[in-house]
Order: C-alpha cells, then sequence, then structure tokens
C-alpha cells in the first residue's frame, strides 16, 4: 500500500489543472510542455521537501497556488533580456519565469548549498538551458554582464536588495520586489539615489492574501 503522501504526489491533473486555471486568469496560455514542466517542478518541490525542508507549503496544490502561480503573476513587470533572482531558494520565482519566458537568461542565485542543490536539479530534469544557478553570497557576486531586472521574493529588506545589488544592475534596469501587504515601512528607507515607479497590488489565483510587486528604478 502506498503512503498518503505518495498519493497526494502523484495527483499531478489537479496541479496541473491549477496551474492551467491559474495562468489563463493571469493573461497567460501556456503550451502543453510548459504546464508539464511546472507540474514536475512542483513534484520535485514536493519530493525534496520530504527531507530538506526547502518551503513551509507542503502540499502539492498549495505548491501550484503559493509558489507557482504567485511567481508568474510578476510576469508582466518583467524588463529585458537578463533576470537575476536574489535569494531564490528553491527557485521562486525564477524556475517558473524561465519555464514562461523561454527567450531570456535567468541566474539564481542563494548562498545555501541545500537549495543550490535542488534548484541545480531542478534545472536538469526540467531542461532549461536558460538558466544558470549560483551559490554564493549576494554581496560579493560580480559579473561582466549586468542585470536588466533584478526580482526577489523573499531576500530580506527592500534597503538591502537595493544596496547589495546595484552594482549588477544594468542602466535601465528595473528591481522587482515581490511582498505581501504594502510596504510602508520599507519604502520609507530607500537608499538616496532610489525611487519607486510602481506599486502594484497582485490577484494571484486561488490566493486569499495580500500581494504586490514593487518596481524601484535608479533616479
Amino acid at each position: 500500500m502506498r503512503h498518503s503522501s505518495e498519493r497526494v504526489l502523484t495527483n499531478s491533473d489537479n496541479v496541473s489543472g491549477i496551474i492551467a486555471a491559474g495562468a489563463k486568469e493571469l493573461g497567460l496560455s501556456l503550451e502543453a510542455s510548459q504546464i508539464d514542466r511546472l507540474n514536475r517542478y512542483v513534484a520535485s518541490l514536493y519530493k525534496w521537501n520530504q527531507v530538506y525542508n526547502l518551503t513551509s507549503v507542503r502540499r502539492p496544490d498549495q505548491i501550484a497556488v503559493r509558489h507557482i502561480l504567485d511567481s508568474l503573476a510578476v510576469w508582466p513587470h518583467v524588463r529585458g533580456q537578463r533576470v537575476l533572482d536574489v535569494g531564490s531558494g528553491a527557485g521562486l520565482p525564477g524556475i517558473p519565469l524561465a519555464i514562461l519566458m523561454t527567450d531570456k537568461q535567468f541566474v539564481l542565485i542563494d548562498s545555501i548549498a541545500k537549495k543550490t542543490r535542488f534548484m541545480l536539479q531542478a534545472v536538469l530534469e526540467l531542461g532549461l538551458p536558460n538558466v544558470e544557478v549560483v551559490q554564493h553570497r549576494v554581496e560579493d557576486y560580480r559579473t561582466a554582464r549586468p542585470f536588466d531586472t533584478i526580482v526577489s521574493r523573499a531576500f530580506s529588506s527592500i534597503r538591502e536588495m537595493l544596496e547589495l545589488t546595484q552594482e549588477v544592475l544594468a542602466p535601465g534596469g528595473v528591481y522587482l520586489a515581490l511582498k505581501g501587504a504594502y510596504p510602508e515601512h520599507e519604502l520609507a528607507e530607500l537608499p538616496a539615489g532610489f525611487g519607486v515607479t510602481q506599486m502594484v497590488p497582485l490577484k494571484v489565483p486561488g490566493l486569499d492574501a495580500e500581494r504586490h510587486v514593487v518596481c524601484i528604478e535608479r533616479t
């Protein structure tokens, strides 16, 4: 007899349905291959999470909503060809966005080995040539090719994100900080030389919680 967690894991049709319907609400028309990759990513994250505790979200259907659709919700604001996902953790939002935006190059950076191991395995299994995984401290990371978009979903404060990554932001680039409730206190502490260009409420299908994306540029 299979364990109940295995039965949850194999319920891929439910997860695929949640992703497909949610993506449609977000204005996306996903190809079958993209839904398949997102579904496999959910299954892989669920499996690894049993051992490595990568996320507090346990059920595959909840992962589909709270991680996959929440990540995809920011898609209209991604700019340019090179995207840096700071403090990517389990690959969020970078991997879902890379599955969606195959024409863009993504770098996913995190300093924790178990998280980068999972991301490397997921990128290999899913066949994502447009994704590079880097295990590095953000403040020490440098590149000869700066980024058009720097996105963060769970990396410290907005101020710290800007201060630690400003050297790798391309001219005309944008920061996308994904937040829950309106981050009033964080916005009051923006470092000099940066300004908010947009504060957009996000409606994540199936998620009954406040979500915002803060778009920030150099002034």
